[in-house]
């Protein structure tokens, strides 16, 4: 079972809808138990990065998504819900995020004729042998829709890149621990082959 995280943050349905049409078992839940008990969990999210930690520590989730990636079972975070898993972001001063991986969530850098927040499809760059890329072609589009991005700490976590005003950390990934910027569910035949891929790890 994959189980979706619910905090009232996230793209849950159109996420669950992905893995659904995949033949994936899948739930969208905000119980803590069930979450630990799944075989794989999505941290999926939309809006401001401060909003959503509240909103995961009023619910205990914080602690729940650390133990759950911890465990060794594949974890998968979806726009926000990959911004969460890094230290703190530009967006919300002061906020801590998960800390699960190293790095910093910056904004955009504007620049003449870009529009912010970024939306639309952009090719990524993909770094070989991650599995959650698995027969996804290099520099197939995925869609993004976001004012922040990624600037990993370790050029070792950073499984795909793309290139919008600056250089963007669009996926990453370590161990059981996997996160995309963009989001599979709405990026066609490749964004599924990524779904598909989690759900058979």
């Amino acid at each position: 079972m994959i189980a979706i995280i619910d905090y009232d943050a996230g793209n849950m349905k159109s996420v669950e809808k992905a893995f659904q049409y995949l033949g994936a078992p899948v739930c969208i839940t905000g119980d803590p138990e069930t979450i630990l008990n799944a075989d794989k969990v999505v941290l999926p999210g939309v809006g401001a990065f401060g909003d959503a930690m509240r909103l995961l520590k009023e619910r205990g989730l914080d602690l729940t998504i650390k133990e759950a990636a911890v465990s060794g079972k594949p974890f998968l975070g979806i726009c926000l819900g990959l911004q969460l898993l890094f230290e703190s972001s530009e967006e919300s001063p002061g906020v801590e995020g998960l800390g699960l991986l190293k790095g910093q969530i910056l904004r955009i850098p504007d620049k003449p004729g870009l529009k912010i927040p970024h939306m639309g499809w952009n090719t990524i760059n993909i770094r070989p042998g991650c599995p959650l890329f698995k027969d996804v072609p290099d520099q197939s589009y995925m869609y993004f829709v976001h004012s922040y991005y990624l600037k990993a700490e370790d050029p070792a976590d950073v499984a795909a890149t793309t290139h919008y005003s600056t250089v963007i950390h669009a996926a990453a990934a370590r161990d059981n621990i996997f996160a995309c910027q963009f989001h599979p569910e709405k990026s066609s035949r490749c964004g599924l082959q990524i779904l598909k891929n989690f759900s058979e790890m």
